[in-house]
């Protein structure tokens, strides 16, 4: 029997917003939007996520105002998806929790280090950075490569991650 999707009967912000960002893929769909991810199929290459599973959280995502669809070309007419100040406010706890999975889940450090382009320092687990002390907004960092960084994979969006990328700015 499959499990329920929502969250009856729990009277608590927590499961209310687990039941829109806490399946499977979703939050690696926001991370891959924060990296400038935009488009459909850059989105399903670098996932490898079923088409109708990303059709389904792109979808659901935008309903609730996380991710914003736009078009970009008309001739043959093209859509990407771009995150809103909703879904940018999800920026500290998914770095929260990518720090605690480093933590706890690594045994190689952190594959991604986040730093405040004004100042040049990497952000705390908290999304926080100790130089000035301010929780940057994701327009002002870059994320680069960590010594934990092991990937071979070859789809656009690994290899431009490769180099240091300002957040929420396109991948090529």
């Amino acid at each position: 029997m499959a499990l329920g999707k929502n969250y009856e009967g729990q009277d608590c912000s927590l499961a209310k917003a687990l039941e829109l960002i806490g399946e499977r893929w979703t939050m690696l769909v926001i991370r891959d939007a924060m990296y400038g991810v935009r488009r459909y199929g850059d989105f399903l290459a670098h996932l490898d996520i079923p088409r109708a599973v990303l059709s389904q959280r792109l979808g659901a995502l935008v309903e609730a105002g996380i991710l914003d669809k736009r078009r970009y070309q008309d001739h043959p007419p093209r859509e990407e998806y771009v995150l809103t100040d909703v879904g940018r406010e999800l920026w500290p706890p998914m770095q929260a929790l990518a720090h605690w999975g480093e933590r706890h889940l690594s045994s190689t450090g952190p594959r991604r280090l986040f730093f405040h382009l004004t100042c040049g320092t990497r952000l705390d687990p908290t999304a926080h950075c100790p130089a000035c002390g301010t929780r940057p907004p994701l327009e002002d960092l870059e994320v680069r490569p960590g010594p934990g960084l092991e990937s071979s994979r070859d789809d656009a969006v690994s290899v431009a991650l490769r180099e240091p990328h300002r957040m929420l700015t396109p991948l090529p």
